[in-house]
């Protein structure tokens, strides 16, 4: 979450190497990562776990690597231009760049990170019913992440009925 900002790419791979060392295997980002979210460091957590992987030729089985979707946001016009809404096209092109960005060929677990519905965020403490919006519905959503999981963007053991 702080990785690419708080710490360098070189203090980045060092606390990932401790981690892993100490027998963590359990890696989780996101594509707004990291924090404070910034345009021109958008993406960099995970740009700097997939630079660990290739540098450290951690073998890809070895790791579980967990990453999530931004749902919509007004303030973070950088990220897909907003987004406006979680439907499937911008889950589908946040998967993609996720990949690209770990440097790998799948995802072990992929989340959505908040809601496609208002929600108070980011210092926000009240929830107030005027910011309501009409949202996609979640069959679409869940869609779209089945379409990574049938792909293998997404890895999924869950058994097929």
């Amino acid at each position: 979450m702080t990785m690419g900002e708080q710490s360098g790419p070189p203090e980045s791979l060092r606390l990932l190497d401790a981690a892993f060392d100490a027998g963590v295997n359990f890696f989780d980002s996101a594509e707004m990562y990291p924090v404070p979210q910034r345009a021109e460091t958008h993406g960099r957590s995970e740009e700097l776990v997939g630079r660990w992987l290739r540098a450290r030729r951690v073998p890809r089985d070895s790791v579980v690597l967990a990453t999530k979707v931004a749902g919509p946001s007004g303030q973070m016009t950088w990220i897909r231009g907003g987004p406006v809404a979680l439907d499937s096209r911008n889950i589908t092109e946040a998967i993609d760049s996720s990949l690209r960005r770990l440097g790998v060929d799948y995802i072990d677990l992929y989340q959505i990170h908040w809601p496609d519905r208002y929600v108070p965020m980011f210092g926000e403490t009240d929830y107030d019913p005027s910011r309501q919006y009409a949202s996609i519905p979640m069959e679409e959503q869940l869609e779209a992440l089945g379409k990574g999981v049938e792909s293998g963007k997404i890895f999924s053991c869950a058994p097929r009925y």
